[in-house]
Order: structure tokens, then sequence, then C-alpha cells
């Protein structure tokens, strides 16, 4: 992802966007139209949560998946049908070139007759095989040991990156994500995460919680 933004690009409001999101996919669907492909992906963000749980646990607005930048193409083929839409500092380049692709790393996957949304692909840095943190990419790791599966094979993101990811913003549902996860995750997730935000995100308030229970861990 480059450093600046290009021209143009469309502001959409909220009530709109919610609109054009209402129908958005759920990961089977996505994982049914990926089934094979060769780039590793998983799907993100409070989906994949959920995919850990085992069940749905509230409704999501949307379907976010990652993938390597590299292996973008290889997801966009599957889907002839579709539009593809960058999206960045919350403007929208329908239809989107090379020039808006390199300024940004989401991607929001449109029906064309209706202008739905889909889902979301995140076009992640790395270097080859290995996953490396929007965030800060000194945080480097083998795509293996970020990606996890259900039972049913959709491969979903480990939810220690989940929370890292969501502790930047902290909106109420990333709280309530934070709050709902700590207890399912084991000891040694919870101490993955600790040390994760210590380095990204020294201070965040969500240390003191992590320290209590590792305090009452023993």
């Amino acid at each position: 992802m480059t450093g600046s933004l290009p021209p143009g690009g469309a502001v959409l409001d909220l009530n709109e966007l919610d609109a054009r999101w209402a129908d958005a996919w759920r990961p089977e669907q996505v994982a049914e139209r990926l089934d094979g492909i060769g780039t590793p992906w998983c799907v993100a963000a409070g989906w994949a949560l959920d995919l850990f749980r085992g069940e749905q646990s509230r409704p999501h607005g949307d379907l976010e998946i990652a993938v390597p930048a590299a292996g973008f193409p290889e997801i966009r083929d599957r889907f002839p049908e579709y539009a593809c839409d960058a999206v960045g500092s919350g403007r929208v380049w329908a239809g989107a070139g090379a020039e808006a692709l390199a300024a940004t790393h989401q991607t929001w996957f449109r029906e064309p007759a209706s202008g739905r949304f889909l889902f979301d692909v995140f076009r992640e840095p790395h270097e080859g095989g290995t996953w490396l943190c929007r965030r800060d990419e000194r945080l480097r790791l083998p795509y293996d040991a970020v990606i996890e599966r259900t039972v049913d094979g959709i491969p979903y993101l480990i939810p220690e990156l989940v929370l890292l990811f969501k502790a930047k913003a902290l909106r109420p549902q990333d709280q309530a994500d934070f709050d709902g996860m700590l207890p399912l995750l084991a000891r040694a997730r919870q101490e993955t995460l600790n040390g994760w935000l210590e380095f990204v995100h020294p201070g965040h308030p969500w240390l003191a919680k992590l320290a209590k229970l590792a305090k009452l861990a023993g």
C-alpha cells in the first residue's frame, strides 16, 4: 500500500452503507467459491471469532477476509461476475484501477446490478509465505501459524490476532468481543495476546485485565 490516496473516490453515508451491506455473504459462501485456491486466505474480524467459537454470537454488518496482497488476483478470478471497489479513509473507488488498489488495502466486492456489497478483502503485507502485521511489520509469522480451520474446513484468523487488530479503534463492539472471547482463550493464547499488545499497543487498557487473569492463574 502506498502512502497517498488517488484523487476521486465517493463518500457513502452510513445509512447507505448499512443498506448496501444488509445482505452480505456468510463465511461458508465465500469458502465454497474459494475451495482449492492456492493462495492462503482466511476469514477475519468478528466472523473469525465466531468461527473459533463454533457458533454465531452476534449480528455481523459485513464479512471480511484476508489474503496476501500478491495473491489477490487469484481471489479476484474466482468472482468474475462481481465488481471490485477499493476503500480507504472513508472513500470508495468504484471499479478500482491499479492506482487505487496500490494506495489502499481494502476491496469491497459488489454485485453490479443491485449495488449491494457482498464481502470485503484485506490485501495484507507479506514476504513470500510470511505474514506481516499491517500495524507493525516487525510482527511476522508463517501463514500456518496465523490461520486455523473450522471442522468444516473454513480458514479463519486466529483470535489473538483478531483482537490485536480490534484493539486499535476500541469501539463498543470491539470491547464486547474482547470481553466475550477472553474466557474462551487458553492461557497460552492469553499470554500471546498480551505479548503482542505490549509490542504493538503498549499501555493498552486490555493489558490490565490480561495481567489480572495471569495473576489469578498463578
